[in-house]
């Protein structure tokens, strides 16, 4: 016996309410047979001109339509708010959740049975997942896909890494103003996220790893002709997917997590990434913690890209993209078995795959570096923990004793960075305070401050960095980020003060502040946290209900589902 539709409660009746239901639609032209049982698929769509990453997702609908009415299913297109990563101020983080609020409502008020989500900018994946997940309706991913690789010069250029590269040159008189300037065009050319391995190419990498999309999604770029095709696809597969009852808590299992762990590491992925699957995990009820992201520490790095390595997007898409590391993986006995969308098991992603290029995907016996995952920093400076990305640090300083210089927030960091009388060394390590969840509101990818441009002009481009901020995907360097709790929030990090001992030591994971407990104390006494500047609207919710950077900063009241069916009418 076929099971009745979700959509039925809306557009089944045959009653004044069905009638309302049925009725207003048509007039967008569908007829009579839309509405005879078939599944209804919602195509919950990000694309703005606001959010130059998913400008492609008008297209990609298209194509998933044509996949859905091929499969026998009735396809409906909606919007849901936007995040534009270089567009929105102050942050695009401090909106994620609110996006996920909007999918959450939006999927459940409609009468749909399963919802293809079309995303790819930083934000719009994790927060889409994490308000399909809270629903938990039959849900898949097509990402809008990379860049093409960026051109200057005659040389390939990365989106971020090379701006924070060629900015840091001007700064220290190597590079022209105009210079600058003229690689400005020639680095997005064409719609797209980010060509390098930053944080929107990250989690199409690690949603492809943990079975939420169609296999080759992650790589593919945004004006291949091949995505399209693979939108068609997926909208064929929700519709299957819908009759065999497949859900987010099917395929998001904890073992489906820890997959995503270790293909982070070894695509040299997004710090961001650790945020996001914290707060997704904790939709679906899994026990995520922050210690189970150095089940990837050890795992070496295989993909030769930016901003870790040499090569872009593109060039990881044509050398066989995540397939080839899977398979990477399970044949070193690391991949585990997990439920995917197609229905079978995650394994089936790396079969038959084949690299093209063993430069942009190394063998795992020669690897860009051997042991690349996120390391996880604890001491009595980051109680709940902290993270560096160590496939992009400088290996000497990621053992590493120093004095402190401190900047309060970020505009003392801004104010004061370029003083030639900053008393700093290659050996300090800076501090910066004020920008986590709650205290920046929205925890900005500020981590990756600035080195010193005095030292800059000596040639120095490494320092430790500490802060409860995070850094962009497509930024390196030995930034330790995600402090917590953060200082806003009374956590240690707001009781540094400049020529403080700090250490740093990543192969014991410790992070300490060699600071006498009576003068912590003495200091904690005196300390008053400063006032929000937000007190209305979302942000102010924001920052009553944020959790910290070790809990996903998620919002409180959102963890975890509402799976209950809306029973009550409009009318």
């Amino acid at each position: 016996m076929t099971k009745k539709r979700r959509s039925a409660g809306w557009y089944g009746k045959l009653d004044r309410d069905g009638f309302i239901h049925r009725s207003w639609m048509k007039n967008q032209g569908f007829p009579d047979h839309a509405f005879d049982g078939r599944p209804v698929i919602g195509i919950c769509n990000t694309w703005s001109e606001l959010t130059p990453c998913n400008s492609g997702l008008r297209e990609l609908a298209e194509g998933v339509k044509r996949g859905v009415w091929e499969a026998g299913g009735f396809p409906v297109e909606f919007p849901v708010m936007s995040l534009g990563e270089t567009q929105m101020k102050p942050t695009a983080m401090l909106f994620r959740n609110l996006l996920a609020m909007d999918v959450e409502e939006s999927i459940r008020a409609y009468g749909i049975d399963g919802v293809v989500l079309l995303g790819g900018c930083d934000k719009t994946t994790p927060g889409q997942l994490m308000g399909a997940a809270s629903v938990d309706l039959p849900s898949i991913v097509v990402s809008s896909g990379p860049m093409l690789n960026g051109k200057w010069q005659g040389k390939d250029i990365g989106s971020g890494t090379d701006v924070w590269k060629f900015s840091e040159a001007v700064r220290a008189g190597e590079m022209t103003l105009q210079d600058f300037m003229a690689a400005e065009s020639g680095m997005s050319r064409s719609k797209g996220v980010c060509m390098t391995m930053g944080t929107a190419s990250t989690m199409a990498s690690l949603v492809e790893a943990m079975g939420l999309s169609l296999p080759t999604n992650a790589a593919l770029p945004a004006v291949d002709s091949r995505r399209m095709a693979l939108a068609h696809l997926t909208g064929k597969r929700i519709v299957e997917m819908v009759d065999e009852d497949i859900k987010p808590s099917d395929v998001l299992t904890k073992a489906a997590f820890l997959n995503a762990v270790l293909a982070n590491a070894a695509v040299g992925g997004s710090t961001n990434a650790v945020v996001h699957l914290l707060a997704l995990a904790g939709r679906v009820g899994v026990d995520l913690m922050l210690e189970d992201f150095e089940q990837g520490s050890e795992i070496p790095l295989l993909v030769n890209c930016m901003p870790s390595g040499q090569y872009l997007m593109e060039d990881f898409c044509y050398a066989g993209g995540v397939p080839v590391v899977l398979r990477a993986l399970a044949e070193h006995g690391h991949l585990k078995r997990a439920k995917t969308v197609l229905g079978g098991d995650i394994g089936a992603y790396a079969d038959g795959a084949e690299c093209y290029n063993n430069d942009v995907i190394r063998p795992y016996e020669a690897p860009v570096k051997p042991a690349a995952g996120l390391r996880v920093l604890r001491g009595n400076l980051a109680p709940e923990g902290a993270i560096v990305k160590s496939s992009a640090a400088t290996d000497a300083l990621l053992e590493h004793e120093g004095e402190a210089f401190v900047f309060e927030n970020i505009e003392d960091m801004k104010a004061n960075i370029d003083r030639d009388d900053l008393p700093v060394t290659p050996e300090t390590i800076l501090v910066l305070k004020g920008c986590g969840p709650k205290g920046y509101p929205g925890m900005p990818e500020v981590g990756n401050m600035p080195i010193p441009k005095k030292l800059v002009q000596q040639g120095v481009r490494d320092m430790i960095r500490i802060s409860d901020a995070r850094m962009s995907g497509t930024a390196y360097g030995t930034v330790i980020l995600h402090v917590s709790p953060e200082a806003q929030a009374g956590g240690p990090l707001v009781l540094v003060q400049t020529g403080d001992r700090i250490r740093v030591s990543a192969s014991t994971g410790a992070l300490e502040l060699l600071v006498d407990p009576a003068e912590l104390d003495a200091r904690r006494a005196a300390w008053q946290p400063d006032l929000p500047d937000y007190t209305r609207g979302y942000a102010k919710l924001y920052i009553d209900h944020v959790l910290q950077a070790d809990r996903g900063a998620d919002l409180d009241f959102l963890v975890g589902k509402d799976t209950r069916p809306v029973t009550r009418e409009s009318h």
